[in-house]
């Protein structure tokens, strides 16, 4: 049996499942469904609709009116995916966190694999890898994938880390691990920020492997090659200007001072 595979049934109404959307009008009702089937392991699912000018917020709205665990915000105006996921962060309080998007690339059926190592107390971060040991995952674009490669590799020589996959949709953090994090990067620039500082933390981080049901552009995709430029700057950014800042110091003091007291608590039980 894997150690790192979930198999106790009783980690119950712990986790906050943030769901940041813009122009989803297609899916935005069905990933609702799927991460409710995931039953009792969900406290709630933060749902940030990021100023969609189409239907997504009168579907979702609708969608979750009579759901008790749903909670949804809607933002003024569209800001982008960490705009959303700081919002969300905000309001989240589930001991644990993660991210999925709405755009079903991702099928949150996996996301018990993805927080057993945190659940099961082997790690205080869990990414799903699509590259770790690949399960399910459409062919797609082989320029993405070379790009993919070249963010993670580059991550990895300035946080000293053997990552294969940073620009993941699926993150998952104990809630002292992530909250105290105020993001300061636009677009998609999260997934480089929250990899660089994690890394400065003494937090115990795993990969797991996923399935990828990725989309084409004519189906919706909505990352595109000046986001790949932008990700260039903010691994240089964040992994060698931001560490000096006080507010990045304090986050990672705050970090380990949290994961010292939870290890003795855990010693001690």
């Amino acid at each position: 049996m894997n150690p790192l595979v979930n198999q106790d049934h009783t980690h119950t109404d712990k986790l906050s499942v943030l769901i940041p959307v813009y122009n989803e009008e297609k899916t935005a009702s069905e990933i609702i469904t799927r991460v409710l089937a995931l039953g009792a392991v969900v406290k709630e699912i933060i749902i940030v609709d990021d100023g969609s000018t189409d239907r997504t917020a009168e579907i979702l709205r609708a969608r979750v009116a009579n759901e008790p665990k749903c909670h949804f915000h809607a933002m003024p105006k569209n800001g982008g995916k960490t705009s959303a996921i700081r919002k969300a962060l905000e309001l989240a309080t589930g001991e644990i966190i993660i991210i999925q998007d709405a755009d079903l690339e991702y099928d949150p059926a996996e996301i018990p694999d993805v927080i057993a190592p945190i659940l099961n107390g082997f790690a205080d971060v869990a990414f799903g890898s699509r590259f770790l040991v690949r399960k399910a995952a459409r062919v797609l674009y082989f320029r993405h994938y070379l790009a993919n490669m070249l963010l993670t590799f580059l991550s990895n020589l300035l946080t000293n880390r053997n990552m294969t996959d940073i620009e993941t949709c699926y993150k998952s953090f104990r809630a002292e691990v992530i909250k105290p994090l105020k993001l300061t990067s636009k677009g998609f620039g999260m997934e480089v920020e929250i990899t660089a500082l994690i890394c400065k933390t003494k937090a115990r981080t795993y990969e797991v492997p996923i399935s990828y049901y990725g989309r084409s552009y004519e189906e919706g995709k909505k990352i595109d090659f000046m986001d790949g430029v932008a990700a260039l700057w903010y691994i240089g950014y964040y992994n060698l200007v931001k560490p000096w800042f006080g507010s990045a110091r304090r986050y990672v003091r705050e970090v380990n001072v949290a994961l010292e007291k939870r290890a003795a608590v855990e010693v001690s039980a």
